[in-house]
């Protein structure tokens, strides 16, 4: 738990908040000056509204949530002495604000970094409090999230949301963006070469913006081809890897059901699979999560060759975190809210959150049924699967991907399937999408 309020907090695994706090504090600041208190709400705003307003217990809890935020100058002002949301219908009006505008970068007092989950910046205090531990599980305001959040994709699919790709310094394609950009890319069989942005994906990189028409046109980028061979593709023992992504954990033995809300995070197999029935096949298996990062390539592709058997996407929740990430921590006795918030909780929300399912049945016998699971993160919680049931795919074919960013996947195999070879978490560099993953024996 950080505690110092004048230090400079570095967190938030995949770079979708900026590593530097009071960058991030500074950037909230701006939203709250720019917002105007009497624009109208956008209608969707104006029906989350009225069910806060004639739903008692909605209510209770988004009016305890920002209550219960402590009163304390690091949780009551930002760094610029600027107040902190405090009511839900100031919420409301930074809302409407944010429907209209893209992730982009920040460059104030020399701190650069990316917000890349604006909603989930504003609600960064009201998530670790009890209240709103319980308002985030809670299905009524989950069903309006997603329709927010579904206006909001609309916009980043709109030419308008392209404003934020262009060449300032607070562009995609500015001097620092395009360098981020590439240098995340730039890793396994193209690390050493000279290739610059426009090189490794399909773009125009003379045209405005790379030739991008909007924010997800953007996010979504394919690689060119050979950018990123398949491993080994006529080796059925080779697993590629799903997502270009960093390493999280790798468990084994996993069991039906366990506290996944716990600090410790253990998988359960049947609320991470939605207690499909094929859910019992993974128990006493192996699980392997990794997360993207925001400025990484988002698409997904098939870790085996085989035949899709089910391919479905799970409604969740949009911005639960547990509790011992807050002040209402059973573990700790804590008045602090942890910052890193819930890109921290990683292995709780694949259990929770948003989550594509494809099950693959391996022409490898070695693996046989295996599992892919996107999971969305606040936000960037839309999930596209491009496979259908009873589909072959190829090792490295693609199958799916996040819109407007992307979040943590897992794969999940069988009990008794030997496999080896996965990488450790600390990596500094993502793992190549449709690289070397793990072996089976």
């Amino acid at each position: 738990m950080a505690k110092d309020s004048s230090a400079h907090h570095l967190y938030h695994v995949g770079n979708w908040m900026p590593a530097d706090h009071k960058a991030h504090k500074e950037w909230l600041a701006g939203v709250i000056q720019e917002v105007d208190d009497n624009a109208p709400l956008h209608p969707v705003l104006e029906e989350f509204k009225t069910l806060i307003e004639t739903n008692t217990r909605v209510y209770m809890l988004l009016a305890s949530m920002f209550n219960e935020v402590p009163r304390r100058k690091r949780y009551g002002h930002d760094p610029t002495g600027n107040p902190e949301i405090r009511d839900y219908s100031h919420f409301l009006q930074v809302l409407n604000h944010l429907l209209t505008t893209a992730p982009s970068w920040t460059d104030k007092s020399h701190r650069v970094g990316l917000v890349g989950l604006p909603i989930n910046a504003v609600l960064d205090w009201p998530m670790g409090t009890p209240s709103g531990y319980a308002a985030f599980l809670d299905p009524e305001i989950n069903q309006q999230l997603k329709k927010i959040l579904n206006v909001w994709g609309e916009y980043l699919r709109s030419p308008a949301s392209a404003d934020v790709l262009g060449a300032s310094k607070h562009g995609w394609f500015g001097e620092t963006g395009l360098r981020d950009l590439t240098a995340v890319a730039k890793i396994g069989p193209v690390a050493a070469t000279n290739l610059q942005f426009g090189d490794m994906f399909e773009c125009d990189a003379s045209a405005p913006n790379h030739g991008f028409k909007s924010w997800d046109h953007f996010f979504t980028r394919q690689f060119r081809e050979g950018i990123r061979p398949v491993a080994e593709p006529e080796n059925g023992k080779v697993i590629a890897n799903a997502c270009e992504s960093k390493p999280f954990k790798t468990a084994h033995h996993i069991r039906a059901r366990d506290k996944f809300w716990i600090k410790s995070q253990p998988y359960s197999v049947l609320d991470m699979l939605g207690h499909d029935s094929l859910a019992s096949d993974f128990v006493g298996g192996t699980i392997y999560q990794a997360f993207l990062s925001a400025l990484s390539y988002h698409r997904w592709h098939a870790p085996v060759s085989g035949k899709v058997v089910k391919a479905y996407v799970i409604d969740g929740t949009y911005y639960s975190e547990p509790l011992f990430e807050g002040v209402g921590n059973p573990e700790v006795d804590t008045n602090e809210i942890d910052m890193a918030g819930q890109v921290t909780s990683q292995g709780y929300i694949t259990s929770t959150a948003t989550r594509a399912l494809i099950f693959i049945e391996a022409d490898e016998p070695a693996i046989g049924l295996m599992a892919f699971v996107g999971v969305g993160m606040a936000e960037v919680s839309t999930c596209e699967i491009t496979v259908k049931e009873g589909q072959r795919v190829q090792k490295g074919d693609e199958i799916g991907m996040f819109h407007f960013g992307g979040s943590t996947h897992c794969l999940i195999f069988r009990k008794g399937v030997d496999i080896s070879g996965f990488p450790e978490p600390g990596m500094e560099d993502n793992v190549p999408v449709r690289g070397k993953l793990a072996v089976v024996s």
